[in-house]
Order: structure tokens, then sequence, then C-alpha cells
């Protein structure tokens, strides 16, 4: 062992390995060892240790100096054999050793040792284990360093060395003391008068530090006194304060390693209670998260803190509220019906202070849809999806990311508000996609991946080799498969010599696979390509391999389907399908066609042909078997033996009808045919099967018409008899049974005749109510049109409903049944119910049973004359009649449909006499396809048409539906309306209002000034009277008023006529000329006007002529008020 000493603190051990001085440092091995002090040892050493030129370097950190000692020689002397030698310790010395450390550094322990082998060296701890994550044990088991170094640390640790020759051991005690170290630091204190408080400082160490306190930096015990303050050891008691005790306190704890020093501040005042937390504060969060409500405040006594909901008068307190010391109100879970107002309260002895702070509980943000994974061809489009749900009052903000970081500056990505949008997909567009939803509370992501795939490259070095006669051995090198796995590859081959440019899939492989044995055929210049396919597509196919010719050689095959049949009754065609040049095998392909009679010839007769696929043999006996085949022969040997098929010449038509047919009826629709099949040499071809013609020659009723309909019946197979259904009832058929080949029919057999038995009649022909009264009405009918039988009668059912009301449904009554002979054609229900509603079930009947039935229902209700009844026909509608008086009550709904063309639209009126009260006016433009559209009319019978366009004609009608608005009960004729080209109503000026209302004020102010002027020429003038007046007005007659433009005055002109504005006198008296009428006769006397225009003239001895008038004139005064 050799030792050499470098005592600095910081050192390094290098050596000279060059002329040039170049250091190289000392590499540490489990033989050759640094100590922690900066020795260097060796366990042993050996020749090679020897040098000159071993230098300690130490370098001092804080000064930036490096010192170097002076190099030192290593002579290692060799005297022969080296003896083996048991472990001992160089570092440390003895069996046990002791080390001390201090709480929370760094624990360093070696064991160095000498020795050959050289010994290894181990660590144990005798009194627990190591800690775990705080040691290692480092340079080759040397050292046993334990960082951070705690209290449990302490203890024995024990290093062996050992080789092959013994073990030692050494141990080593460690103590740990520790410097102070705080427990409780003292707090600062705000402290009301008279209010008690203590200031604690508690640490820790070993030795156990010792605490000292000082006020104003001032040794407590060298303070002035105070009463109410009381030191015990680690902490002041303060008790009753009072004001102007403020000041600070210095607490120092040390030991023989250090020492720690802390202030506190006691600070004695008086102080309302204030909260520092800011007004009206919103605070927001997701449901299900925590909320923190703050309520930070200050005040002297200290303020207790409590915390009200809204208008509720009781403290949140308990689940799920937690009060924290600060003032701090916790909702562990959020939820909605914990949004709303919170009042904090600060209470003091001194005051009370509170402050409002509003919570808002939103909605998480969540992805609904998240985006998919995706595999897209190249330049497809591709679409990730990304529907999110988030709180409506939350702003949301779409971001989308690629491989985590932003999308690529293309405008082929399209971000929309819930998708992304790839056009035009290429290769680098490949990578995952995230959609991250953010709002300013919270946010949502989801990722996923595209794969951009496509079609493979072609493969590549097609190599042909392993060439045979017969086959070859194909190999390539695979192209891209553009991240899609090849499934299969193609081989595919070109005949240059027979088919040139056209490629044939010959064979596939797996596509693990690049090799393919290929099979040949004889005579092809061959050429191949090979295609990959994967999920995508085909690729494009490789460039062709070199072209490989086969020799050629006789067929290997004949040709496929060969047949034999007549197209005539004396012939026989062969037919057969070609070889192809590829299954030719060489030059001068031709065919063998051979036949011979089966079971007659024994020779084959043949004939070889070339470029055909078909031969005719003529003069065969008529549907008799030939053995056929067909051989193929080249150039270089005939083909395999052909096999023997079996064919027939022509066909002929069959010469016999069947014998023995007889017929069996079963029922009055289905009779049994029976025949005896005729013999097979008779056929003369393949028997088919066997036909029944049969046809209805007449009916057994007198009342039904007369009709033949021939029917056809196959039965294929040698059958022997037939059933015919579907038969008419009580009638009479004809039939005959013919045999039937490929040919055609053979003659038939003689017409039998057969009658069907009676059968249940059809349904009525129809059913209407023709009468309605208050207490009866009448049925009419028709009878059946197939009445299969003698009618032996009809059967009417009928029972009463408990309401008409239709929109809710009806009981049906017990129901009435009546027999009716079969001549009757109507019946009279007396002594019905009024205004009830009644339903029918009527059907005729023969000897075989009651035909089906139809329904009718009908409502009595009588209205001023009328009375309706709704109808339902045999298929279940309704119809609405309306019975008047002496009309038929199957009269049409609606009547005198018209229209006008009015300012506001198209006028449609209409008569309507219907019940129904879901009435619509359906319009559509002329010639057009589209859907009728409707106008819903609300029980009147005019609508007006709005919004049609000018110029336009249009199918107009008026339909009644029933309750559902889907069946149509009641439909008026169409009406073909025009919409007229309607000019600018700006150019007419004598449609506008303003213009007619100034006319007619003109007008009327015309008319007063010539009243005016009429009359005051007329004013106070004399006029005379006729003297042939033939009647005297009544003396007490009024004259008329200027107000009623009457006046009574005449003219003096010739004609003497009446004024217009004449009346008939009150009296109801008419004189017997209007001509000849004059106001009064005056004879000598005189007559005047006053200023009203009112007459003031007597009258002188006209009274007897007066009185004859009214006696010979007079009028029925009934008539004469009618007039005036």
């Amino acid at each position: 062992m050799v030792g050499y000493a470098c005592i600095p603190n910081v050192y390094r051990l290098f050596y000279d390995a060059t002329v040039e001085l170049c250091m190289i440092p000392l590499p540490n091995c489990s033989r050759v060892f640094q100590a922690l002090n900066g020795d260097l040892y060796f366990s042993n050493v050996l020749k090679e240790d020897s040098r000159n030129d071993y230098i300690c370097y130490a370098r001092f950190p804080h000064t930036q100096t490096i010192q170097q000692k002076q190099p030192i020689t290593l002579l290692v002397l060799n005297h022969g054999s080296v003896e083996e030698r048991k472990p001992t310790f160089l570092i440390p010395s003895g069996s046990s050793s002791s080390k001390m450390v201090l709480r929370g550094q760094v624990l360093e322990l070696e064991c160095i040792t000498e020795g050959l082998p050289t010994p290894e060296v181990s660590w144990s701890k005798l009194s627990g284990e190591f800690p775990d994550k705080r040691t290692s044990i480092v340079t080759f088991q040397k050292i046993l360093r334990i960082v951070n170094v705690s209290d449990a640390d302490a203890g024995e640790y024990r290093c062996t060395a050992h080789n092959h020759l013994a073990s030692i051991h050494h141990t080593i005690r460690v103590t740990v003391k520790a410097a102070p170290y705080w427990i409780t630091t003292p707090r600062n204190l705000v402290l009301a008068p008279r209010e008690k408080g203590q200031l604690i400082c508690r640490a820790s160490g070993t030795p156990k530090p010792t605490i000292n306190w000082a006020m104003n930096g001032i040794p407590i015990e060298n303070s002035p006194e105070d009463s109410n303050r009381k030191v015990e050891g680690d902490t002041i008691i303060f008790d009753e304060v009072q004001t102007g005790s403020s000041a600070v306190y210095q607490c120092n704890a040390s030991n023989e390693y250090g020492y720690l020093l802390s202030n506190a501040f006691v600070n004695v005042l008086s102080e309302t209670p204030r909260v520092l937390t800011p007004a009206n504060q919103v605070y927001q969060v997701i449901r299900n998260n925590h909320a923190l409500l703050d309520c930070s405040s200050f005040g002297s006594p200290i303020p207790k803190i409590t915390w009200f909901k809204d208008s509720q008068s009781s403290t949140l307190e308990g689940d799920p509220y937690l009060l924290h010391e600060n003032g701090t109100l916790e909702i562990y879970v959020a939820q909605a019906l914990n949004s709303g107002k919170y009042i904090c309260v600060a209470r003091n002895t001194l005051g009370i202070a509170e402050n409002h702070v509003y919570l808002e509980v939103k909605e998480p943000t969540r992805i609904l849809k998240q985006p998919k994974y995706k595999v897209a061809q190249r330049n497809m489009n591709v679409v990730f999806e990304c529907k999110v749900k988030h709180d409506p009052t939350l702003i949301p903000i779409m971001i989308w990311l690629k491989d985590n970081g932003e999308l690529p500056d293309d405008e082929r990505f399209l971000v929309d508000s819930d998708s992304l949008t790839i056009t035009d997909v290429t290769e680098n567009d490949a990578g995952t996609y995230t959609c991250i939803m953010n709002t300013t509370l919270d946010h949502d992501s989801a990722s996923a991946e595209l794969t951009v795939v496509e079609q493979p490259d072609p493969p590549t070095d097609l190599e042909l080799t392993d060439m045979k006669p017969r086959s070859v051995q194909l190999t390539w090198i695979p192209g891209d498969e553009h991240k899609s796995p090849i499934h299969k590859f193609v081989i595919q081959y070109t005949d240059s010599l027979h088919d040139h440019g056209h490629w044939h899939n010959l064979t596939h492989v797996p596509g693990s696979k690049t090799t393919a044995h290929l099979e040949l055929s004889p005579y092809v210049h061959y050429s191949f390509r090979v295609l990959a396919l994967n999920a995508v597509g085909l690729s494009d196919p490789s460039n062709p391999s070199h072209m490989y010719k086969t020799n050629p050689a006789a067929p290997d095959e004949n040709p496929s389907g060969v047949k034999g049949f007549g197209t005539e009754h004396n012939n026989l065609m062969i037919l057969w399908k070609p070889l192809s040049g590829l299954q030719a095998n060489g030059p001068g392909l031709q065919y063998k066609v051979m036949w011979r009679q089966k079971d007659v010839d024994k020779n084959w007769t043949s004939v070889t042909v070339a470029n055909v696929s078909k031969f005719m043999v003529s003069g065969t006996p008529t549907f008799t078997p030939y053995e056929v085949k067909v051989q193929a022969i080249n150039n270089n040997g005939i083909g395999p033996d052909p096999a023997v098929i079996t064919g027939h010449s022509g066909e002929n038509f069959p010469v016999q009808a069947p014998d023995s047919v007889r017929v069996l009826v079963l029922n009055s629709t289905l009779a049994e045919v029976h025949w005896e099949p005729v013999p097979p040499k008779t056929v003369r071809g393949h028997l088919k099967g066997y036909k029944v013609y049969y046809w209805r020659e007449r009916s057994l009723h007198k009342h039904n018409p007369h009709r033949v309909e021939q029917q056809l019946l196959s039965f294929s197979g040698n059958k022997s008899h037939g059933m015919l259904p579907g038969l008419q009832p009580y009638s009479t058929y004809l039939f005959n049974v013919r045999v039937y080949n490929g040919k055609g029919d053979g003659p038939a057999s003689s017409n039998l005749q057969f009658e069907t038995p009676e059968g249940v009649p059809g349904p009525p022909s129809f059913l209407r109510i023709t009468n309605s009264n208050l207490n009866n009405l009448t049925l009419e009918w028709g009878p059946p049109n197939d009445r299969n039988g003698h009618l032996t009668g009809y059967i009417l059912k009928y029972q009463q409903e408990t309401s008409i009301n239709i929109n809710n449904s009806n009981e049906l009554g017990p129901i009435e049944e009546l027999a009716l002979p079969a001549n009757k054609t109507s019946v009279t229900l007396p002594n019905l119910k009024y205004s009830t509603r009644y339903k029918f079930y009527f059907h005729a009947k023969t000897g075989q049973g009651a035909g089906p039935v139809i329904t009718e229902e009908a409502v009595t209700i009588m209205d001023e004359g009328k009375c309706e009844s709704t109808l339902l026909n045999v298929t279940g509608r309704k119809q609405t009649l309306t019975v008047v008086k002496d009309v038929h009550p199957a009269a049409p709904a609606f009547g005198n449909v018209s229209s006008s063309v009015g300012e506001d639209g198209m006028l449609i009126s209409w008569e309507y006499w219907g019940t129904e009260k879901h009435v619509y006016v359906e319009y559509i433009i002329k010639n057009d396809n589209k859907d009728w559209q409707k106008e819903y009319v609300n029980g009147s019978q005019a609508y007006v048409l709005k919004g049609l366009k000018e110029g336009l004609s249009y199918r107009v009608r008026v339909v009644a539906k029933g309750h559902d608005d889907q069946a149509v009960l009641h439909q008026s004729e169409e009406l073909l309306v025009t919409v007229p080209a309607m000019p600018s109503r700006q150019a007419d000026i004598a449609t506008q209002g303003w213009f007619i209302g100034l006319m007619c004020a003109i007008a009327l102010l015309i008319l007063v000034l010539l009243i005016i002027c009429f009359i005051k020429r007329n004013k106070g003038g004399k006029y005379p009277v006729k003297e042939k007046e033939d009647a005297h007005t009544d003396p007490e007659f009024q004259p008329m008023k200027e107000d009623d433009c009457t006046f009574g005055e005449y003219s003096d002109t010739e004609d003497h006529k009446p004024l217009k504005g004449s009346r008939t006198p009150s009296n109801g008296t008419v004189h017997r000329d209007s001509s000849d009428e004059s106001l009064v006769d005056y004879g000598g006397g005189d007559g005047q006007f006053n200023e009203d225009g009112s007459f003031i003239g007597q009258y002188s001895g006209k009274s007897s002529i007066r009185e004859t008038a009214e006696a010979h004139s007079p009028v029925n005064t009934t008539i004469v008020n009618s007039f005036v």
C-alpha cells in the first residue's frame, strides 16, 4: 500500500501523460482511490504504477486560485512473487470510531482498505435502515453519503471489507447535533386595550437552545417594568394591556452551533371593524368546483366574521360551508343553487361592518362530440367535428392545435364554430389535432389523429428466374405503402402473339410476399407486370418484365359447353365454346366434331372444322337421341379424349290429345280436371306438361250478362289432373286439355261442359237514403251485380248512435234487423228518432248464404224544410247530403261558384249546403304540377285570395274535408280565373281618392249656387194659375219648405208643365192626369209667395170643382203611403 498526502481542502490529482506536459486526471478504481481529504491510496501496487509525475493540484474557489504541489515519484520494486494479504483498514484505523454531523448537513463516511487481492467494501446500519432517497454509496463502495441529515440518522454504521482470505469490520458511531431551528416563531399582535395576548418563541436544537427576549432592542430584564406583562421561558403573556404598551419584541434562540432571531410587533389600539375586501365583488366558479369568498377585515379587537346568504337570517355554518380564520367562506362543491348574494359581517365590541359579494355558479364547458380518428386519402377533404356545450353567459374561444402547436398558415385549413375542415389533404397534414374550448373560467379539450394514406407506389425491379417450359418465378421490390399496408399483389400478363396490348389477371399473392410462381401455357409470348393493392386502391402498374416465350404443344383441353339439339324436326345442331388463343397451345387450331345415333350406330360420323363454334347435321329423324363430342386439334397434335354428351334432334308438335278427360266440381268456385297422359312416343319432343283451356259459357241466371273469356292453366310435368280455381258461381263452363312440348301444343281434347253451383251473392250495387222526415226515412238499393244464384232476399240491420257530435266518440244502440224480399228495392223506416244518427248494414242472400255487407250512415236533422244526412259508402268514406223537400239527396254540396276581381285580391263566392265545417278554398297555377295551396274558410261563403300573381291563370275549387282534414268529402267544380295585369295606380288620376272628393265638392257647390240663384229670381212675384185645373188642392195643404228642394210655383209658359219637385197631396188623393196638375185653381183671385217661398194666395169659388175631383179619384191609402 502506498499513500500520498494532498492537504488543501479542494484538490485534484493528475499525472503527466506526454512530454508536452498535458495533465490528465488520475482515474479512480477499487484499487487506486482518492480519500475525502485528498490523499491518494493504493490498496496494492502494480508495476505500471511506477511514475515520477504524480502531482496534486488544490483549487481554492473563493480566491479563484490554484496551487500545485511538487511532483511525487512512485517506484514499485519487484521482489519476485508477492504473497496475498488479508484486508486491513487504512482509514479509519482500529475497529471503531465516531463522527459528529449537524442536522441538515451531509454525512460522509469512508472506508479505505489494503490487501491482496483488492478487498471489497460494503455498508450497513446496525440500528436501522438507510433513509430512502437520501442515501448513496459512491466511489467503488468506499464512501457512504447521507444528505439532509436528520436526528433519525444518528446511530452505528458498519463498514465491512473482505476478500477470499478474510473479512474485517469497522463501526462508526454517528452523533447528530443541531443548530437552533424554529418550531413556532412569534407573530405580530394587534390588541385592544384590556385585551389578552401572548407571544410564543419556540425553537429546538441539540443541545436545546436558550431563549432570550428583548423589547425595543433592550434585554427584557433591563426594560421598564410592566405589571401586565409576564415572561415564562419561550412565552410572553400580556394581560389587560393598556394604551401605550405597543412595542417591538425580539426573540433569540441559541446554542453552541448557532442562533435564531425573530421580531414581533405588539400594537395596542382601538379600531372599529373595517372590511377590506372590495364591495359588490362578483365571484364566478364552475359548477362542482370549490368557491372561495373573501372577507378580509381589520379592527381591534379582532372582528368576528359571520356570513349570510340573500335575505336569510341564519349564519352559514357547516356543510357545505367552511369558514376560515381569515374570514374567507369556502363552499366545497358549488352548485347552481349556491348562486346569489352573500353578506359578510365583521363585528367587535366597538362596532359592526358588512360587505356584499356575489357568487355566480356557471355550467362547465364540455365537448359533447369529440373529433374522431380519421384516415383520409390524399387530395380528399377531412372534417373534424368538435361540438361544445358551455355556459351561455361565458364567451367561448375555440382553438385548434396540430401536434400541440399552431395550425399551419394555410388557406386549406378552415376553422368553423364547431369544426375544422382540411381541404386537399397532403401527407404533411398527418398528425394529432386538438380542439380546445376556452372560457374565462375553464376549458375542455379533445384530440384525434389524422392519418393520410394513398394508393401504394408501383413495385419495381421485376425479375424472371427459374424459367421452365410451363412455369417461371417472378420477383419484385414493393413500393412505398403510404401508411396503408399492402393487402396483396396482382400479377398481370399480356400475350404479344395473340392479344397484344391487352393485360389480363393471371394470379395474386398476399402482400407479405414479393415472389410468385407462375404456371404458364404453351405457345404464348408473356410479359408480366405487378400491381399493389392496399385499403385505398390499386397502385399504378409496374414496368413490364422481359418477354418470356413458351414453346407450342398439343391442346391440353377440349372445347367446353358442348350441346346437341334440333332447330327443326329433321336436324341436329351441335354447339361448343371455342378455345382461346391461350388455350390453343399452338398454331393450326381445328375442331373434330363427332356424332352417332344413340343405341343404334356403333361408328362415329365426324367432320373437322376451323374458326367456327357450331355444326349442323341434317336429315335426322324427329326427336332422336344422339351422342356428340368435340375434340381440339392443332399442328402439334390432338387434345385429350373428349367427353360424350347426349342431345336430341328437333321436336315436332304432339300428335295425340289426352283421353278420359273428366271434371269434378268441388264447390261454386273450384273444379278438378282429370285426364289420361298421352303415350311418350306421341309427344315427339320433351314433355313440358299439360294445358287446360276453359271459359265461362254463360250464367245460369237470366239477369247476368253472357260473357266468353278464355282462360289457361298450365301443369308442368307428366301430370294427370289439375285444379281450376276462381270460377264464377252459378255458371256454365267449357274446357279442353292439351299436351305440349318444346315445339308447342298438341291437339285439344273434346270440349266438355260443367256447371258451378250457387254461391253467396256479391254486395248490393248501391244503397242510398232518398227521403228523410222527422221520424222516418226511405232507403233505396240495387241488386248485386253478381247474383251468383237465385236471390232469396235482403237483410237490413240498423242501430242508432247516442250522439251526433262527430268530434266525440259515439256509442251504438241495439241492432234492429229487418228481412226484405228479393223483389223489393226500397223500404221506409218509420218511428225513427228525430235528430239522431243511424248506421245501416245491408246485404243480399241466396240459398248458399249472405253476401258481403255495405254500410251507410244517416242523420235526421230538420231545419226550415231541410234535413242533412251523413252517409258512409262501402269503402267507409263519409259523404254529406243535403235533402230538401222534393230535392234528390245526392245533389252537389257546392253550387254557384263565381269569382270577381277586387282591389284586395280575387273574390271567390259560392253556395254550400253541406254540414262539414272544414271548408277550404284551394288554388293552383294552371298547368302547374305542384300541390294545391289551400286557405281555411271560417263558416263564410266567400273568400278573398290575396297575393295572386298578375297575368297568371289559376284553377280554383272549394272543398269540404273530414275531421282529420285529410279525406275530401265534397268538392265543387273547378273554376278557371285569370288575374288581370293592373295598370300603375299612380298614372290613373281618376281613381285617386283626393281627386274624386274634389270633384264631388265642386259639384255640390255648383248645385247650391244654382238653387240660390233660382230662389232669388222668383222671390216676391205673382203667378197666374191654370184655369183648367181639374182639381183643387186641399186648402189645408201646407206648401213645401225650402229645405225640401221643391217649390209650388208654375211657369207662365204655354205648356204649363208642373214642377219636377211636386208631390202627391198629403190627404191621399191623386189627380186624373199628372200633366194637368196645378197647385190651386185661382179663378180671378191672386196668389203670392212670401219671403220664404210659401204660398199666401187665397182660393175663390172653386171648392166644388175640388170636391168633384176628389169624388171621382179615390186612391187606396196604403198604396199612396208606399210612395211617400
